[in-house]
């Protein structure tokens, strides 16, 4: 009996080169990717040393996206400010949004939303600093006010060149810190 050997099939004249099924499966990752950091977020790292003790130079955060996201006091929010650094998004805190009343008390450091005194665990130093900004201040309508937690190390919503933030401009809040291993976890509130 002679040896048996199959015979491979002949390409079919339908079936595109191989180069197009890498092609297409490239087209589809990123389409993919793209998806994800619409609709899910993205991986960002803090830039400075004004979140100081919440956040370090370095550390890599999740932001959500912005798409379906409304600004609340507490969050922790990336944002673009071109007239300040086109370079980098900033990262900082909110502390009013539209319609609250911001009041700064820069001999005791302490600050007032709407007229209470905000407990600030979070800070790593009462808030000394005075730029440019002169308060009591009102949160205009579609703005939220941001600090920094390292008050006094901070370019923030004191500072006329950032101001009120345009909640356009948010790109996310902060979720979770996943980089450096040793600081993963939420962001304090």
């Amino acid at each position: 009996m002679p040896d048996y050997q199959p015979r491979r099939a002949a390409p079919e004249k339908n079936d595109p080169p191989p180069c197009l099924d890498w092609a297409g499966m490239l087209f589809w990752v990123i389409c993919i990717v793209i998806i994800i950091f619409l609709f899910f977020g993205r991986i960002v790292f803090v830039d400075g040393v004004s979140m100081l003790p919440t956040l370090a130079e370095d550390d890599g955060m999740l932001v959500s996206s912005a798409l379906f996201y409304e600004p609340k006091q507490g969050d922790i929010i990336i944002f673009r400010n071109d007239a300040y650094d086109d370079t980098r998004p900033l990262v900082k805190r909110v502390i009013a949004t539209e319609g609250q009343t911001v009041d700064i008390d820069f001999d005791s450091g302490i600050v007032y939303v709407d007229g209470t005194a905000l407990e600030e665990p979070y800070t790593m130093e009462p808030t000394y600093v005075q730029y440019d900004v002169y308060f009591p201040v009102t949160v205009e309508d579609g703005c939220v006010f941001v600090l920094g937690d390292n008050r006094n190390n901070s370019a923030d919503s004191r500072y006329s060149l950032i101001g009120m933030v345009d909640t356009r401009e948010i790109i996310g809040p902060v979720r979770l810190v996943i980089f450096p291993p040793a600081h993963f976890g939420g962001v304090n509130e």
